[in-house]
């Protein structure tokens, strides 16, 4: 059974790449590996070391520190993470795909639709 803290980090690392729109095969690519190995790395199912995740940081443009956030230190648990959700990553690109000024209209239109409900 993986542990909590590797299913953490492959969901870090497949958000932050899904986030910037690369494939599991660009990564690996990038990384030298085979992309099933990105995805065993992405389920948890095989440790990511130290140097493959330095390696796989620097690719996605991250800090190491990035696959820990959101980790208690005293007990590692499974949160519950908005940014798990598929449509909530697809909306997340969407909002940054629009260009700046519309975007800021648009974020002003979600807080008065938020604070209406």
């Amino acid at each position: 059974m993986p542990h909590l803290v590797d299913v953490h980090v492959g969901k870090k690392i497949r958000q932050r790449r899904w986030m910037i729109g690369m494939t599991q095969q660009q990564l690996a690519d990038a990384v030298g590996i085979k992309f099933q190995q990105i995805q065993k790395y992405e389920t948890g199912m095989n440790r990511v070391s130290a140097s493959r995740l330095w390696d796989i940081a620097s690719t996605l443009d991250v800090g190491i520190d990035y696959f820990f956030e959101g980790l208690d230190r005293s007990e590692p648990t499974e949160s519950i993470d908005p940014l798990a959700n598929k449509e909530a990553m697809e909306l997340i690109r969407a909002y940054y795909a629009i260009p700046e000024t519309q975007r800021r209209r648009l974020f002003d239109l979600a807080r008065v639709l938020s604070d209406a409900a």
